[in-house]
C-alpha cells in the first residue's frame, strides 16, 4: 500500500482544473502543493483520471460474455492471459495492478478532501459548495471500497460476513497507517454508511455526469445492496433514484448500423454517473460475444443491432455507454429497473416486476412488435428479470461478474465457465475460491496481510 500512497501524494500537488477539459495542474513550487480552499478540495475530487477513469478490468476480463480465440490471447499480456483462463497465480511479478492500486487513490483522495474540510469553516456563502464536496469525497471513496471488495474479498453472506476477511478499510491519508484487513462486513458497513451520509450532503444532481448527486449515490446503494442480497433496501434505493430520474433510450431512435451507436458523453440521456474501466478491459475488445447470449436476443430484439457487430473473426461488442472504446463503468437508469424488477420479483411481487421490466424492453424492441412479458408467479417473473439482466448489462462494469459472484449461491442459477485454449480446458466451478482475485504480491510483501486462496 505504501507504494501507491506514495504516488497519490505526488499527485495530489495540484490545484484547480475546468472539469471537462483539463487535468489538474501539477505544481513544482513546494509551497504550492498543499490543498486549503473548497475551490482546490473540489478540483482534487475533479481529477477525472481516478475518479471516473480507471474503473477495475479484472471482473471484466474474467467474466463469461465473450471468450478469446487462441490467437487473440497470445497477443495479450502475460497477466492479462492468466486472468482470463482464471489461473492459480495471475501476476507473476507484475508490481502494478490497477484495480488495486486505482481504488486506493481514489479513496486517498477522497481522504485527504475530509480531512481537509474539517478545517474550512461554514458558512451561509459556502454551505452547498462545502456539502457538496464533502458528500462527493464519501461517494468516491464508497464506490472504491466497493470496487475492492467485489473484486478481493468473497462475495456477501450474512452467515459469514462478519468474519470473511475483507480490504484495508483506509479512512485517512497518513501514508504510515499500516494496512489489516477488516472483514467482509465492516467494509460493507462503511460503503452504506458513507453512502448514506452523501445523500444527506449532495445536491439532486451533479454539476456534470462525471460528479455524483444524490440519485448518483442512490444507484450505487441500490447495486451494494443487491450484492449483499438485501432485496428489500436494493429495491427500495433503485426507487428512489427513478423517482428523480427514469429516462430511457428508445432503441428506435439509435443509428443502430453505427460503429458507436450511443450518445457520445456527456449526451446520454440514461447516464446517472460517468465512468469507465481500465485499459485492461480493453481486452474484451479482441473478444467473440458467447453464442448462448447471443441466441438469448428475439428477432426484433434492437439490442442485437445496438451492442453488437460482426467482423472477419465473428461477433463482437460496440455497444459502450462511454462513446469511446472502453466499457461504461458507472451507473444509469437501465440497471435501475432491473434491480428494482428484481427486488419486486424476491418480494412476491409479480406484477410489479413485470411493470418495470416491461417499461424498460418496450424501448428496446422494434416499434410495434413487443409483447409485454407476462409470468404465472414471482419465481418465473424472477427468471426473466435476470435473463434480460444478462442482456441489457452485458459488459457494463463489473456487473456480471458479480452477477456470477452472487447467483452461483443458488442452485437454480450457478454456472460453470468454461474456456478451451489450444486444445486446454479451463473451467471456474460455482463457488470456486479463484471468484475472489489475489492480493498483489507486492502488497503482500509490503505489508503482510494475508492472501487470498486460491
Amino acid at each position: 500500500m505504501k507504494h501507491t500512497l506514495i504516488i497519490l501524494g505526488w499527485l495530489l500537488s495540484a490545484v484547480a482544473c475546468t472539469k471537462q477539459d483539463e487535468w489538474l495542474d501539477i505544481k513544482s513550487n513546494k509551497s504550492d502543493i498543499t490543498p486549503s480552499t473548497l475551490d482546490n478540495y473540489q478540483a482534487i475530487l475533479d481529477y477525472d483520471i481516478f475518479m471516473n477513469d480507471s474503473y477495475p478490468g479484472m471482473p471484466l476480463v474474467s467474466a463469461d460474455n465473450y471468450y478469446l480465440t487462441y490467437t487473440n490471447w497470445l497477443g495479450i499480456s502475460n497477466y492479462g492471459k492468466n486472468v482470463h483462463v482464471w489461473a492459480q497465480e495471475i501476476y507473476q511479478g507484475t508490481i502494478t495492478i490497477g484495480d488495486w492500486n486505482n481504488p486506493y487513490i481514489m479513496a486517498g483522495y477522497a481522504n485527504i478532501v475530509l480531512e481537509g474540510l474539517e478545517k474550512i469553516r461554514q458558512t451561509p456563502q459556502n454551505r452547498l459548495d462545502w456539502e457538496n464536496a464533502k458528500g462527493s469525497a464519501l461517494f468516491y471513496r464508497a464506490y472504491a471500497f466497493y470496487n475492492l471488495i467485489s473484486e478481493f474479498a468473497k462475495p456477501y453472506s450474512a452467515a459469514t460476513a462478519a468474519t470473511d476477511p475483507g480490504i484495508p478499510i483506509r479512512l485517512t491519508s497518513d501514508i504510515n497507517q499500516i494496512s489489516v484487513r477488516a472483514s467482509v462486513k465492516e467494509g460493507y458497513d462503511r460503503i452504506t454508511s458513507d453512502l448514506k451520509q452523501a445523500i444527506d450532503l449532495l445536491p439532486v444532481t451533479g454539476l456534470y455526469q462525471t460528479r455524483p448527486g444524490k440519485t448518483a449515490a442512490e444507484a450505487l446503494l441500490a447495486r451494494v445492496y443487491l450484492n449483499m442480497e438485501d432485496y428489500s433496501n436494493a429495491g427500495s434505493y433503485a426507487d428512489k433514484a427513478l423517482n428523480r430520474v427514469n429516462r430511457l433510450i428508445d432503441f428506435n431512435s439509435l443509428p443502430l448500423n453505427a460503429a458507436k451507436p450511443f450518445p457520445t458523453f456527456p449526451n446520454n440521456p440514461e447516464v446517472i454517473f460517468y465512468a469507465a474501466n481500465s485499459i485492461l478491459s480493453i481486452n474484451i475488445l479482441n473478444g467473440l460475444v458467447d453464442s448462448n447470449l447471443l441466441r438469448s436476443y428475439a428477432a426484433n430484439d434492437l439490442r442485437k443491432s445496438a451492442f453488437y457487430t460482426t467482423n472477419s473473426s465473428g461477433t463482437i461488442f460496440k455497444g459502450q455507454y462511454t462513446g469511446s472504446s472502453y466499457p461504461f463503468g458507472g451507473l444509469a437508469t437501465n440497471e435501475l429497473y432491473l434491480i428494482r424488477a428484481e427486488a419486486s420479483a424476491r418480494a412476491g411481487n409479480t406484477a410489479s416486476a413485470l411493470q418495470d421490466l416491461n417499461s424498460l424492453l418496450s424501448k428496446r424492441w422494434k416499434t410495434g412488435t413487443f409483447v409485454p412479458y407476462t409470468a404465472n408467479n414471482a419465481e418465473a417473473a424472477l427468471i426473466l428479470v435476470l435473463a434480460e439482466r444478462r442482456k441489457e448489462l452485458p459488459f457494463t462494469g463489473t456487473l456480471r461478474w458479480e452477477d456470477l459472484r452472487r447467483l452461483n449461491k443458488d442452485s437454480r442459477f450457478a454456472q460453470t465457465l468454461t474456456r478451451v485454449m489450444n486444445a486446454q480446458t479451463y473451467t471456474l466451478e460455482p463457488g470456486d475460491p479463484r471468484y475472489v482475485l489475489p492480493i498483489p504480491d507486492n502488497e503482500i510483501r509490503l505489508s503482510g496481510i494475508a492472501q487470498n486462496p486460491r
